[in-house]
């Protein structure tokens, strides 16, 4: 049996991004002291065990531990009647979106001081502010409409509903499959953007075709994903099944045709290589592409081009979980209520995009974007002179982790694409980085 992942590890993380998973070929530097490789494993094994023994993951409560356990026997009896094997992509499915018992549909704050990690809109209201600034000067060529996914606590819709020129937003659509979820957005939305709050507008489904402006923060890393693994000239499929009565990863020849295809077009000829496919992100995108007819898709996440992606030296790809502000490497530790992820392949989200006959707008980072937009101008005046010190300190905190390079800045990017709009945004007007597609 083949595990992927053998240990739970975790390091504190404040929001979704975690370290680079990439390997560093030249000699590691311990205490003061040169180690040889042969002496690596045993000082990898004893730290991994002095963490092991020292730190304690939050212990879920009664209530929350029985329905991990619920969703735990869902997947139990699902692989049963699957031939006792599914795909990870499934795996992750009904780990995260489940009825009643799936991450995102289960009912506990995701986001903010008591989830799991925090989002950019959460961190300060300047990232809606930014955005804000160009969705208006696109929203007058469309219909006015916002449509949003993920929309997570509201924390953006209201933001870019109190931004918006009320002349330009005609209606704020929010695309959300748990009621509980959407009755949480519009009550914080009612109390936050009051004025606004009657433009929104929930949905359960797309639309047949889309007039305006589409936005998504962290929405792509949310999708099930594909895991591959290269070994020995072949390809292998990392699915799910079980071994002595728990859950395991185990591979299977790898047999659809189309994750050949990607994996022999993105994995690099290292052996053993393990990473991530991403078939889903692509059909989303493909979809959005094939249903706007006038408007913009903007996308911000976290990720890479394809050639950073899948580098040689990054040879267990960027699969990992988030629980209580922890990153988790077990993706079976508390099923249900820990957040699963990896990052985006935005060469892969590019080709979508066109692939649809969008145009590609940009793609740069998202220090970068915000910088474009003037996020520096919007901060408030009061902050700049008068207030407390502790203003000042959260202010420029924000700033810190949106904008660094080794925070929020650099990582995470932004993607847009646009059809019968204008070509010509501000966002983009320096950094964009769209050769490295």
């Amino acid at each position: 049996m083949y595990h992927l992942l053998e240990a739970l590890h975790y390091q504190p993380s404040h929001y979704k991004i975690h370290r680079l998973n990439i390997t560093n070929p030249a000699p590691c530097i311990f205490i003061g002291r040169i180690l040889t490789y042969s002496t690596i494993p045993n000082v990898i094994l004893f730290l991994h065990n002095l963490t092991m023994n020292t730190l304690h993951l939050p212990t879920p409560n009664p209530q929350a531990k029985q329905s991990s356990e619920k969703l735990e026997h869902i997947i139990h009896k699902e692989i049963k009647t699957s031939g006792g094997w599914l795909p990870f992509s499934r795996f992750m499915e009904l780990a995260l979106y489940a009825p009643r018992y799936g991450y995102y549909t289960g009912g506990a704050h995701k986001i903010g001081a008591e989830g799991d990690f925090v989002t950019a809109p959460v961190i300060s209201p300047l990232f809606g502010q930014a955005l804000a600034r160009q969705i208006d000067f696109l929203l007058p060529q469309t219909a006015g409409i916002v449509y949003e996914f993920g929309a997570g606590t509201g924390e953006l819709a209201a933001t870019l509903l109190n931004s918006l020129s009320n002349d330009n937003l005609k209606t704020y659509c929010i695309i959300e499959l748990s009621a509980e979820l959407a009755e949480r957005q519009l009550a914080h939305i009612k109390q936050t953007a009051p004025e606004a709050a009657h433009k929104v507008r929930h949905l359960s489904a797309l639309p047949d075709s889309l007039d305006g402006i589409i936005i998504g923060n962290e929405v792509l890393d949310a999708m099930p994903c594909e895991l591959v693994r290269r070994s020995e000239g072949r390809f292998l499929q990392i699915g799910v099944g079980i071994e002595n009565g728990e859950l395991s990863l185990i591979p299977h020849p790898l047999s659809d045709t189309s994750l050949i295809d990607a994996a022999h077009s993105y994995f690099p000829d290292t052996e053993p290589y393990t990473s991530e496919l991403h078939l889903a992100q692509y059909a989303f995108i493909r979809t959005l592409a094939d249903k706007l007819q006038r408007g913009a898709v903007i996308m911000i996440d976290y990720g890479f081009d394809a050639a950073e992606y899948y580098h040689p030296q990054r040879h267990m790809g960027t699969l990992i979980g988030h629980y209580r502000h922890h990153t988790v490497h077990d993706p079976f530790f508390n099923i249900g209520l820990t957040d699963l992820t990896a990052h985006v392949n935005f060469t892969d989200i590019a080709q979508a995009g066109t692939d649809g006959g969008l145009d590609l707008i940009g793609y740069t980072t998202q220090a970068d974007f915000l910088l474009n937009l003037g996020i520096t101008e919007l901060i408030p005046p009061d902050t700049a002179h008068d207030s407390p010190a502790y203003i000042h300190i959260q202010t420029a905190s924000a700033l810190h982790k949106l904008l660094m390079p080794h925070e929020m800045g650099e990582l995470f990017k932004v993607i847009a694409f646009g059809r019968n709009i204008s070509i010509d945004w501000q966002g983009f007007v320096h950094g964009d980085i769209c050769h490295k597609l």
